[in-house]
C-alpha cells in the first residue's frame, strides 16, 4: 500500500467512525449528562481524577490540564489531576506492590465521595485502571470509562461508559480526545459563561 493510500484510509476510517458516533443519540445524550454532572461536582468543590496507560495516560494528562489550566478562555482553575504524573510515587508503588495498584492507591488517598474518576483504556482491560475504578466505586465516587468496542472489564465499574465502536487503537484514542475536549468545552461554558 502506498503512502497516499495509507493516509487516505486513516482519514476515511477516522471520519466514518466519528459519523457513527455522531448518529448515536444515546452517546451524545451521555456526553451532556456527564458534563452536567461534572459541573455539579465542581460547584460542590469536588475534583476530577484521570488515569490511563501509554497514549491513554497522555490523553488523561492532556484533559486534566484543560480543566486545571484553561480550555478556550481565562477563568478560575478547576481541580483535575492525571494520576501518573508523580514518577517517584509511580515507580515506588509499582516496585513495592505491583503495577496493578499504582492508581487504586492514589484514588484511595485522594478520592472522596462524589468526586469523579475517568479511566481511559482502549481495551477496557488495563488492570491498573480497572482496579482504580473498583476503588473509586468503594469510595462512592462517580466512575467514567473511555474505552473501545465491548468496553472490557471496565464496564462493570463505570457509571458512564463511552465505548468507541472500534478495535483500532489509534482511531479510538482520536475519538477519546474529541470526546474529552467536548466535555471540557461544555463544562467551561457551564461553569463560567461568557458575559
Amino acid at each position: 500500500m502506498d503512502k497516499l493510500t495509507v493516509a487516505e484510509n486513516n482519514f476515511r476510517e477516522s471520519i466514518e467512525l466519528k459519523k457513527k458516533i455522531l448518529s448515536d443519540k444515546d452517546f451524545m445524550d451521555s456526553i451532556n449528562k456527564l458534563s452536567d454532572l461534572i459541573i455539579e461536582r465542581y460547584k460542590d468543590k469536588g475534583k476530577v481524577l484521570f488515569c490511563g496507560n501509554g497514549g491513554s495516560a497522555a490523553d488523561a494528562q492532556h484533559l486534566a490540564a484543560e480543566f486545571s489550566g484553561r480550555y478556550y478562555y481565562d477563568r478560575p482553575p478547576l481541580f483535575a489531576e492525571a494520576l501518573h504524573v508523580n514518577t517517584s510515587y509511580l515507580t515506588a508503588v509499582a516496585n513495592d506492590y505491583s503495577y496493578g495498584e499504582i492508581y487504586s492507591r492514589l484514588v484511595k488517598a485522594m478520592g472522596n465521595k462524589g468526586d469523579m474518576l475517568i479511566g481511559l483504556s482502549t481495551s477496557g482491560n488495563s488492570a491498573n485502571v480497572v482496579n482504580a475504578l473498583r476503588q473509586a466505586r468503594e469510595l462512592n465516587m462517580i466512575t467514567v470509562g473511555f474505552t473501545g468496542l465491548g468496553g472490557g472489564e471496565m464496564v462493570d465499574y463505570c457509571d458512564f461508559i463511552f465505548e468507541i465502536p472500534s478495535k483500532n487503537t489509534p482511531r479510538i484514542q482520536e475519538c477519546h480526545m474529541l470526546l474529552g475536549h467536548t466535555i471540557c468545552e461544555l463544562v467551561e461554558q457551564g461553569l463560567f459563561p461568557k458575559k
